[in-house]
């Protein structure tokens, strides 16, 4: 296999991963959109209507699976293109010169390893639950449709879980700023008109939308915590 090929592989995997990459950060926004609703003074009124139209639309179960098949891809190509970064320098240098490698970039692994950790459970509180997979932490209501704003308050009125949840908030906050500027690198949009435009851009989708998140459970903990 020549080398030329090989390096075309590669190629391909990164544009892959970044273009993955950008749609699962347009989800954040949906995502986020659709969890802010639990913050409304309603009972859960909005946040179980929206739950009950994602459980229920074809549309919305097929891009189910589209999104699912997007996260799987983006997991399986950063692992790939780590370990094959890994293989082509198996012995460290024993005098570390400086580089302009972005210091994030050398943890994205990491960082995405803790993510991956965290969407396991996300989705064992929640997704699994609607699958029948898994055992709703509160009783079902008659009908045997979850009430997942009862299930969301449940497990954000429990400091462990929600204290976990908020650091990796910020673990994802760190992941996706670098994300973001990588991916449109990967595809080739740079500028010096527009990449400082870009870089602004992801340096403030990387604060708003994990912050966004981080604050559900720091609302429930605090101010519900009695109720």
């Amino acid at each position: 296999m020549s080398s030329s090929f090989l390096h075309f592989a590669s190629i391909t995997k990164k544009l892959w991963m970044a273009l993955l990459g950008l749609f699962l950060m347009v989800f954040l926004v949906v995502h986020l959109g659709i969890n802010l609703c639990l913050l409304l003074p309603d009972g859960g009124l909005w946040f179980n209507e929206a739950a009950h139209f994602m459980g229920t639309n074809y549309v919305v179960k097929v891009f189910e699976i589209v999104l699912f098949g997007g996260f799987i891809i983006h997991i399986l190509l950063g692992i790939i293109l780590q370990i094959k970064n890994w293989i082509s320098r198996p012995v460290r240098y024993k005098i570390r010169n400086r580089t302009t490698t972005p210091f994030l970039s050398k943890y994205m692994i990491y960082t995405g390893g803790i993510i991956l950790i965290f969407l396991i459970i996300h989705f064992m509180n929640f997704y699994f639950i609607k699958l029948g997979w898994v055992e709703s932490p509160i009783p079902l209501p008659q009908g045997g449709e979850p009430d997942f704003y009862e299930t969301a308050r449940t497990l954000f009125r429990q400091p462990f879980y929600a204290l976990l949840y908020m650091v990796l908030m910020v673990v994802l906050a760190f992941h996706l700023n670098h994300a973001f500027g990588a991916a449109f690198q990967t595809l080739g949009l740079e500028h010096k008109s527009y990449t400082p435009w870009i870089q602004g851009f992801g340096t403030v989708y990387s604060i708003v939308i994990p912050l966004g998140f981080f604050i559900i459970p720091l609302y429930f903990l605090i101010f519900r915590s009695a109720s």
